[in-house]
């Protein structure tokens, strides 16, 4: 059933920009914090609009929750921070009696392919549909993954949308890690917008075949592979479903003749979707690093990702706070466009690191643009990127896997 509740009252006024920042900072912060039994709101909202003091919920609930108490919660938690009206949408769980429920009496097994103890099965969940045969083996996991013999570290940078600079951050942070002194490769398994051939200048440049395996690109003095640099142009898409995707993904991985390698940088898509799934199950990944902006939308997004993450036994390294200032080029005015303290705050929930904040700055754009990122070029931006790598170096050591030298490819 969908229960709304609406409580009206009259409009603010305008806001300035400064203002509108700190106040969607706020709410930010508010709905991550706020959980509903042990589970943050923020992964239950489905859309979300503030105009002023107003503040628009679409939210989808557990059945056993109270709408009215969270929103007196919230409305009381806002309230110092400027929110004065708050509308939810709310969506429940339908009660499953008779023929006319609307929901099926089981909800599909993957709801737990993530889950790291499997839970006893109901009589219910025991007898098979027509619709969907039972699952009988277990989904395989990290801890049974043995680390690939010629690669100490897999560190995968994510993201929970996309748009908040993912692969310029993982591409720098590769070559601020190399800068340190180690020997680092680059996958790109941003299947449907692959990027890092672009971004390392060789995007003319194609993989090539020996012994039926990929020989990397090399790309400043790191091995690269990319499914960008098997595609017939720029301009050519990547139309695969699922299943395709994920298979691409794992030739790309076992089918490529990885040199010795300290670390071995992936550019994840944004999201929790197949690959994310199958890279968890199928490579066996030292760590994550997260990435976002200081948008409450962005963080809401991040947050999922952090929770996939855990939920799949990968540590989490850290997260990367992008675009968290911006210097105007012409005044030399600072501003918090998208908000502040977003990074810090999920960083401090879930105890992972705070690993670097990112400014806003045309200059990293233009030099990925152009083929040379900002620690190759050494600008004014390298030294972020260096101390992140710093930060990554300092922490991965404890959860690094154990290497099969027997592994034979």
């Amino acid at each position: 059933m969908i229960a709304m509740f609406n409580f009206m009252k009259k409009k603010s006024k305008a806001e300035t920009p400064q203002q509108r920042a700190e106040r969607d900072s706020a709410v930010d912060k508010v709905l991550l914090g706020y959980e509903v039994g042990t589970v943050s709101i923020a992964t239950m909202v489905t859309g979300l609009e503030r105009d002023g003091q107003v503040l628009t919920l679409d939210l989808r609930l557990p059945k056993d929750s109270n709408p009215e108490q969270i929103q007196q919660e919230l409305g009381q938690l806002l309230h110092p921070h400027g929110i004065r009206t708050i509308h939810m949408n709310v969506r429940l769980p339908a009660d499953v009696k008779g023929a006319g429920a609307s929901l099926p009496k089981s909800m599909p097994k993957t709801t737990d392919a993530m889950a790291t103890h499997a839970k006893p099965a109901t009589q219910a969940d025991q007898q098979p549909t027509s619709s969907e045969p039972p699952i009988t083996k277990a989904a395989p996991t990290q801890a049974s993954l043995a680390a690939h013999p010629r690669i100490r570290h897999i560190i995968v940078v994510a993201s929970g949308k996309g748009g908040v600079g993912k692969s310029t951050t993982t591409v720098n942070i590769a070559l601020a890690l190399q800068k340190l002194g180690n020997r680092v490769g680059v996958l790109d398994a941003d299947i449907y917008g692959p990027s890092m051939p672009t971004m390392l200048g060789v995007a003319d440049i194609k993989p090539e075949l020996e012994n039926e395996q990929f020989v990397p690109v090399e790309a400043h003095s790191m091995a690269m592979l990319s499914i960008g640099s098997l595609l017939d142009s720029d301009n050519t898409p990547v139309a695969w479903r699922g299943p395709k995707a994920t298979g691409a993904l794992m030739q790309l991985y076992n089918q490529t003749n990885w040199p010795q390698l300290d670390y071995l940088v992936i550019d994840m898509p944004p999201g929790t979707g197949d690959i994310q799934l199958t890279l968890a199950q199928r490579i066996p990944v030292t760590g994550a690093v997260i990435v976002t902006t200081p948008q409450h939308v962005a963080l809401m997004d991040a947050q999922k990702g952090v929770e996939m993450f855990n939920k799949t036994n990968i540590p989490v390294l850290g997260v990367v706070e992008n675009m968290a200032l911006h210097t105007c080029s012409n005044c030399n005015h600072t501003e918090a466009i998208f908000g502040s303290g977003g990074g810090e705050f999920i960083a401090e929930q879930y105890q992972v690191p705070l690993l670097g904040q990112l400014p806003l700055a045309s200059g990293i754009r233009a030099q990925v643009d152009k083929g040379v990122p900002s620690v190759l070029a050494d600008d004014e931006f390298a030294s972020y990127y260096l101390s992140i790598a710093k930060n990554i170096e300092t922490n991965i050591a404890k959860f690094a896997k154990p290497v099969d030298d027997k592994r034979i490819f």
